[in-house]
């Protein structure tokens, strides 16, 4: 990666540690956020999760989590998150305060150059209100991933260091003077959204460390990997323009219900979802009455066993605690709740509860 396009170059323009680190509300030890996937279920459309997304985004502002993050994802019919960079803008035309971003934009997808004029056009129409999250992985099988960069090749991601520099250096018109990109410059500048670096494994955090960038790590799919990844960003983290110490976030899969038996009830569907996209079928999310009826063989039903144990859900009560066990566990700054539910009255009642809990309403 060129050094000239680091964050140490980092001009006045420049997004600050007051643009990411979050203000904690109520009883919250840290800030709550919010990671949407836009969930489909088997009788919804896409246009009826969007359209829930863009009510929790309106909720959640008046709610008091800290911002709210679209992932993107291709070819799975029960995510309807594709495009977040529009989906981003519609939000932030439905809201005043929220943060809003990416968790994240897969840079290999795309030319540097596209996502640095996509996201500095959405700052240019929301100051101060945009996020930056930049992930490495496809976000999609190996056909679809082929199809977005246009190549019939090898898929790496080898070079996303590199393509890191160069969106940096677009976003911040940082390029050095004989850069083969240096006369090239991205409109709309000025303002710099905080770029913050995804991970579900070490090499991002690696990475976001010795870039001194902030931090989010899948928790709520890479459990396993949560506490090494995490003592690796902060063992190579060095202070820079954008942040003079650690600033990480961690997304965990949190679904609250009046009661610990209904919490479970609604997760269910979600770990047969994760179950069938880990055996090659994305699909809609089925129905309750379908995870309940499911002929779990041994082995499926292990892997459901596990992924629901690394979810928080249940009770107001059940949740606060399960989220401050884990806050407490990893050190983190920030907790990003996701809760993969399609019905709408079920995915806000969610966010309200846990909301209560902290007495952030």
């Amino acid at each position: 990666m060129d050094t000239n396009a680091t964050p140490e170059r980092a001009e006045a323009g420049s997004a600050t540690a007051d643009q990411i680190k979050g203000v904690a509300r109520g009883d919250s030890p840290v800030p709550l956020s919010v990671l949407d996937l836009s969930t489909v279920g088997v009788q919804h459309t896409a246009s009826d999760a969007l359209s829930t997304t863009t009510e929790l985004a309106r909720s959640a502002e008046a709610w008091g989590y800290q911002r709210m993050w679209l992932a993107e994802h291709h070819g799975m019919p029960g995510i309807a998150s594709s495009a977040p960079a529009v989906v981003i803008a519609h939000l932030a035309a439905h809201t005043s305060t929220l943060r809003l971003g990416s968790g994240g934009v897969m840079l290999p997808n795309h030319a540097p150059l596209v996502v640095a004029e996509q996201f500095g056009t959405l700052e240019a129409l929301h100051p101060g209100r945009i996020d930056l999250g930049i992930g490495r992985a496809p976000g999609t099988d190996q056909a679809t991933a082929r199809a977005l960069r246009r190549t019939t090749g090898p898929l790496s991601a080898d070079d996303f260091p590199q393509q890191l520099g160069e969106l940096m250096a677009f976003l911040g018109d940082d390029f050095p003077i004989d850069h083969p990109y240096a006369a090239i410059q991205s409109v709309p500048n000025g303002q710099v959204p905080p770029i913050w670096l995804l991970g579900s494994s070490g090499f991002s955090a690696q990475l976001a460390g010795a870039l001194g960038l902030p931090f989010a790590f899948a928790h709520h799919f890479s459990a396993q990997n949560t506490l090494p990844a995490l003592d690796l960003y902060r063992q190579s983290f060095k202070p820079s323009a954008v942040l003079d110490e650690p600033y990480a976030l961690i997304g965990v899969q949190a679904v609250a219900a009046d009661t610990d038996e209904e919490a479970l009830d609604i997760v269910r569907p979600v770990a047969l979802s994760m179950l069938r996209l880990r055996r090659g079928m994305p699909g809609k999310q089925p129905t309750r009455q379908e995870a309940r009826e499911h002929p779990y063989t041994e082995l499926e039903q292990s892997f459901v066993d596990s992924w629901l144990d690394d979810a928080v859900y249940g009770s107001p009560e059940t949740v606060r605690a399960g989220l401050d066990e884990l806050r407490e566990r990893t050190g983190v700054q920030e907790l990003m709740l996701t809760a993969n539910i399609p019905d709408r009255d079920t995915k806000l009642h969610s966010f309200e509860l846990v909301a209560k809990s902290y007495r952030m309403i």
